[in-house]
């Protein structure tokens, strides 16, 4: 079998999130394994905003040194899921994905930070419609929108399923 050509230094990401980030667990053991997620709230004049991030890292990159577009996906696959909680009625639920589009405006590198922010479009009965951006610094990278199932509500989440990464109180 034939290794893959690297055309990009593997350098060391050392720095850590912007201000106001925590690292959050969620998504199950493929996230933990790929990508440590932070998020953090933003006041905004409509309410609370939840802006979800990552630090790009060597394994997070394709063989030219970008950010891996299945990265991108997989990272905004959550931001509908994580800010839901922040900006429904609804308790913490399961929401698998019923259709994720993505429209790549740029390439990200590693160090660099990624964050998103979403809304919420539409919440029926049974499927929650988002959309959301994505930029690297200031720089606008992606544009996303997902349609999620509304699935079973989760129990584990701690007293307050309407906060359920303790943003909203003191670290």
């Amino acid at each position: 079998m034939q290794d893959f050509l690297v055309l990009h230094p593997v350098l060391p990401v050392t720095s850590s999130p912007p201000e106001g980030y925590r690292p959050i667990q969620v998504g199950g053991p493929f996230i933990a394994h790929n990508v440590q997620l932070h998020a953090r709230l933003v006041n905004r004049p409509d309410g609370d905003k939840l802006q979800l991030g990552f630090r790009v890292e060597p394994h997070h990159t394709n063989p030219l040194g970008f950010l891996h577009g299945g990265m991108m996906a997989t990272f905004v696959d959550m931001l509908g899921a994580c800010v839901m909680p922040y900006q429904t009625q609804m308790e913490r639920r399961f929401l698998p994905t019923v259709s994720l589009q993505m429209d790549f405006l740029s390439s990200p590198k590693v160090g660099d930070w990624i964050q998103a922010e979403a809304q919420i479009l539409r919440e029926t009965r049974n499927l929650l419609f988002t959309q959301g951006l994505v930029h690297a610094g200031e720089e606008l990278v992606l544009r996303t929108s997902a349609v999620y199932k509304i699935g079973k509500a989760f129990d584990e989440w701690g007293t307050d399923p309407r906060d359920p990464f303790k943003l909203r109180s003191p670290a």
